[in-house]
C-alpha cells in the first residue's frame, strides 16, 4: 500500500465494454456551450458497414440503443457514400453554428480512402466532423487482411495515413485504454473555434471489438466550452488608430462572421462607423442585401461596387477570413499604393496575412470591443464616401435586375434567369445551397441574401457532388425547429453526375429535399475558364465523340429527371420560364424530397451575367502553335504585370 493511500480506500468504480461501445457512450456525453447555452456535441454518427467496423462501432450502436429516448442514445444515420456522408456532416455542423457536429464511420480500405475528400473539405472551411474509419489489425494475426495496403518499408502505415494531412487531429487508437486521451484530444479540437475541421481517430478492428475495464469518470458528461477569445488590448489600440486615420476604409467579412454568430454586431458597426462592408462566398449573408452598408460580393466573383472599392480602400479591415485568391484576385485587387490590412480572426495565422495588423480575437467580441473603442472618438466616414458607394450600389443592382429580367415567358431560361425566378420565389426562410460550377460566381454576384443563413455556399474547397448530401445535413439540423425551412440544393448536371445518391437517404429520412437541376449539357465553368486561357473548351462538352476524336456530336441523352426519380423523388419538368416559374412554387410547398428539373440556354452578352469584375490567375501555356492559346497569354502576361505583395 502507497503511504499516502488512506487504508479504506476502495477501487474506482468501472465498467466493462468494448472499445467501440466506450467511444459510443462517450461521444453520447459530449457537449458544447456558448453564451450559456448547451448543445450536443456529437448528436448523430452516419455509417457505411463492412467488415471492418461492423463487429465494433455497428454493434456498438446496436448497444447504445439506438430505437429508446434516452438523453445519452446516438442516433444512427445510413449514408449511401463515404465522401457524402462527411458532406452532409459538413453542412449539419455549418448549420448548427460549429456548434454540433456528426461523427461518420466506415469500414477499412476504400470505406476510409472515401473519407478524404470530405475531410480536407471539413478543414479547409474549418468546420468539425468527427471520423472514425476502421483500420486493419492492431495485433496483426493475419497479415495482410481484406483491402489492406502493404508498405514494405513501414509495418504500421495503412491508407488511413491519408487523412493525416487533411485532419486537424489524427490518432489511432491501438490498444484500448488509448482511447481515453484520443478521445479527450479529438473533442478538444472539434470544439476549438481556432482549430476545429476534421478530426480522425482510426480504429483497428481487433481494437474495436476488444473489452476493457473503463473508469465510469470517462462516461459522465463533459462541457466544453467554446472561448469569446477577447482581443489584446494593444492590438485593439493600434486598430483604433488604424481605422481613425483611413479615409476609404473598407470592410470584408468573412465566414468567420457567421461562425462568430456577429452579424448584428456587424451590421452596428457599421450603423457607427457607415464603413462599407463586402463579404466572400462563406461571409455573404453577414448583412442583408438591403442593409445600407452592404456592397456585395468582393474579388472575382465580386459586384462591381465592391470592387472598385476595394481598388481605392486605403484600410482593408478583415473579419473572419482567409484571403483565398478569388477574395483578392490572385494578389491584383487592392491596388491602392498605401493600402494597409487589418485582420480580426480567432486564429493568429490568418490574422497576419497580408502583412496586417492582428487583432486576435473572437468575430462578435472584437467588433465590439471596435465598436466600443472608436465610440468615444468620434470616428465616421466622410459622408461623401458613403454617397459614392451607396449610389455605386444602386447602380449595380439595376445591372442585376437586368439579368433576371424574363420578358419573353415562353423561351428557355437562361441561368440567371433562373436564379432570379428563385430570387423572386424566396423569404427568409429558405436555405440555398450549391459548391461548383458556373453557379457560384453568378450566386456570388446576383443573390439577394435576406437572412444570415440564407446563404450556403461551399467555396473553399469548391466540391462537386456537395450539394445534395449537405442540404441533408442542414435539413437534419433545421427540422426540430418551430418551422420547417425550405432547402435547395442547387446543382449543374456535371454536379449531379457526380454524386446523387444521398436523394435515397432524403428519401428513407422523409426529408422535403427541393433539388434543381440545370441541364447545361456539360461543365459549363470550366467550359468557359477553358475558353478564355486558350483550352478551346477542349473536354467540357457532354457530347458524342466524333470521327475526328473530339466531343462535338449530339448531346448525350442522359436523363437526369428520370435518374432522380428513379431514385425515388418527385420530378417537375419544365421547359419555359413560366413552366419554371410554377414549378419552383409547387416544389417550395412540397412535403416530400421533390426535384425541378431545366434545361437552360445559353445567355447572350445582355441576359448573361455580368462579367467579372476582378482577374484569377489561371497559367497559360507559355508556347503554343494554336492562336487561341497565344492571345490568352498575352493578356495573362498583362493581368499578371498588375500582381503585388502586400508587405
Amino acid at each position: 500500500m502507497s503511504p499516502t493511500s488512506p487504508a479504506n480506500a476502495r477501487p474506482a468504480p468501472t465498467r466493462r465494454l468494448t472499445t467501440a461501445q466506450a467511444l459510443v457512450a462517450f461521444l453520447a456525453r459530449q457537449y458544447t456551450e456558448r453564451d450559456g447555452r448547451r448543445h450536443r456535441l456529437i448528436s448523430a454518427t452516419w455509417g457505411i458497414f463492412g467488415h471492418g467496423n461492423v463487429a465494433g462501432i455497428g454493434q456498438a450502436l446496436v448497444e447504445a440503443g439506438n430505437g429508446n429516448r434516452t438523453a445519452h442514445r446516438m442516433p444512427y444515420l445510413q449514408g449511401r457514400n463515404e465522401q457524402a456522408m462527411v458532406h452532409a456532416a459538413v453542412g449539419y455542423a455549418r448549420q448548427s453554428g460549429r456548434l454540433s457536429a456528426h461523427a461518420v464511420t466506415t469500414s477499412i480500405g476504400p470505406g476510409a480512402t472515401n473519407l478524404v475528400t470530405g475531410a480536407a473539405l471539413a478543414t479547409i472551411n474549418h468546420l468539425p466532423v468527427l471520423l472514425l474509419p476502421g483500420d486493419t489489425f492492431a495485433a496483426r494475426p493475419a497479415d495482410p487482411v481484406l483491402q489492406q495496403l502493404e508498405v514494405p518499408y513501414a509495418g504500421d502505415v495503412s491508407v488511413n495515413d491519408c487523412l493525416r494531412p487533411v485532419s486537424r487531429y489524427f490518432d489511432r487508437v491501438s490498444r484500448p485504454e488509448a482511447l481515453i486521451p484520443a478521445a479527450l484530444q479529438a473533442m478538444r479540437v472539434l470544439a476549438d473555434p481556432a482549430e476545429t475541421g476534421a478530426v480522425t481517430l482510426a480504429l483497428p478492428q481487433d481494437v474495436q471489438a476488444e473489452a476493457y475495464d473503463w473508469p465510469e469518470e470517462f462516461f459522465a458528461e463533459r462541457v466544453w466550452r467554446v472561448r469569446r477569445q477577447a482581443p489584446d488590448v494593444a492590438e485593439l489600440e493600434a486598430a483604433v488608430r488604424a481605422v481613425r486615420s483611413a479615409r476609404r476604409p473598407l470592410i470584408v467579412a468573412g465566414g468567420g462572421v457567421r461562425h462568430s454568430g456577429a452579424e448584428e454586431t456587424l451590421a452596428a458597426f457599421t450603423a457607427a462607423t457607415r464603413i462599407p462592408a463586402a463579404s466572400t462566398q462563406a461571409g455573404k449573408g453577414a448583412l442583408r442585401h438591403d442593409h445600407p452598408a452592404d456592397v456585395g460580393s468582393i474579388g472575382h466573383t465580386g459586384t462591381a461596387t465592391a470592387d472598385e472599392l476595394a481598388r481605392t480602400a486605403d484600410l482593408v479591415i478583415g473579419i473572419g477570413t482567409r484571403y483565398t485568391d478569388f477574395t483578392t484576385a490572385s494578389g491584383t485587387l487592392f491596388e491602392n499604393p498605401a493600402v494597409r490590412f487589418l485582420n480580426l480572426n480567432i486564429t493568429g495565422f490568418d490574422a497576419h496575412k497580408l502583412a496586417a495588423l492582428p487583432l486576435v480575437a473572437d468575430a462578435r467580441t472584437g467588433l465590439e470591443a471596435l465598436t466600443s473603442a472608436l465610440a468615444g472618438r468620434a470616428y465616421r466616414i466622410d459622408p461623401a464616401y458613403e454617397t459614392e458607394y451607396t449610389g455605386a450600389k444602386e447602380a449595380w443592382e439595376e445591372r442585376v435586375e437586368a439579368s433576371f429580367t424574363t420578358p419573353d415567358l415562353t423561351a428557355r431560361p437562361t441561368q440567371t434567369q433562373v436564379i432570379g425566378l428563385l430570387d423572386a420565389l424566396v423569404t427568409e426562410d429558405d436555405i440555398l445551397i450549391n459548391a461548383a460550377g458556373s453557379l457560384p460566381g453568378d450566386l456570388h454576384k446576383l443573390w439577394r441574401t435576406r437572412s444570415r443563413d440564407q446563404y450556403h455556399v461551399e467555396y473553399g474547397y469548391s466540391c462537386m457532388g456537395y450539394e445534395i448530401p449537405a442540404a441533408i445535413g442542414v435539413m437534419l439540423a433545421t427540422r426540430n425547429h418551430e418551422r420547417s425551412r425550405p432547402v435547395w440544393a442547387l446543382v449543374g448536371d456535371g454536379t449531379y453526375l457526380m454524386n446523387p445518391t444521398e436523394i435515397v437517404t432524403a428519401v428513407q429520412e422523409n426529408l422535403p429535399l427541393k433539388l434543381l437541376i440545370l441541364q447545361n449539357h456539360g461543365y459549363a465553368s470550366i467550359g468557359g475558364l477553358s475558353e478564355a486561357v486558350g483550352g478551346e473548351r477542349f473536354g467540357t462538352a457532354y457530347r458524342h465523340r466524333e470521327a475526328d476524336g473530339g466531343f462535338t456530336g449530339p448531346p448525350l441523352p442522359v436523363d437526369l429527371a428520370a435518374n432522380a426519380a428513379s431514385l425515388g423523388m418527385h420530378v417537375l419538368r419544365a421547359t419555359t420560364v413560366d413552366d419554371l416559374r410554377k414549378a419552383l412554387a409547387e416544389a417550395r410547398s412540397a412535403d416530400g424530397p421533390t426535384c425541378v428539373y431545366v434545361e437552360t440556354e445559353t445567355p447572350d452578352t445582355v441576359s448573361g451575367p455580368p462579367p467579372a469584375q476582378a482577374w484569377w490567375d489561371v497559367p497559360v501555356a507559355e508556347t503554343a502553335s494554336r492562336p487561341a492559346a497565344v492571345k490568352a497569354r498575352e493578356e495573362y502576361d498583362r493581368q499578371v504585370a498588375a500582381r503585388r505583395r502586400h508587405l
